[in-house]
């Protein structure tokens, strides 16, 4: 028990008799803290764009294929074809 009070003591007495550090810090350790948070900002930002941005993509890649399948259906000679093509028994218009 004698030794936990003399190292409380000691640390405390470390502790108390410290002074301001004096030290440089030079612009590489700036520039790195600097590029590691714009690193993690923009992770951030482009992870929640594509999450909102998810339904908007979803919905334009539908309407492109309902759009191609539309095409495709109004070509002559398809099944999905039904307009009047001025055949025998076509009315004039």
């Amino acid at each position: 028990m004698t030794h936990n009070k003399a190292a409380i003591v000691l640390a405390a007495g470390a502790y108390l008799s410290a002074s301001g550090a004096v030290a440089y810090v030079g612009p590489g350790a700036g520039l790195t803290l600097l590029s590691a948070l714009w690193g993690l900002v923009v992770a951030v930002l482009v992870a929640l764009s594509f999450v909102v941005l998810w339904p908007y993509r979803r919905w334009r890649r539908r309407r492109q294929t309902l759009h191609a399948e539309l095409a495709a259906a109004e070509k002559p000679g398809n099944a999905g074809d039904h307009r009047n093509t001025g055949g025998p028994g076509a009315e004039g218009h």
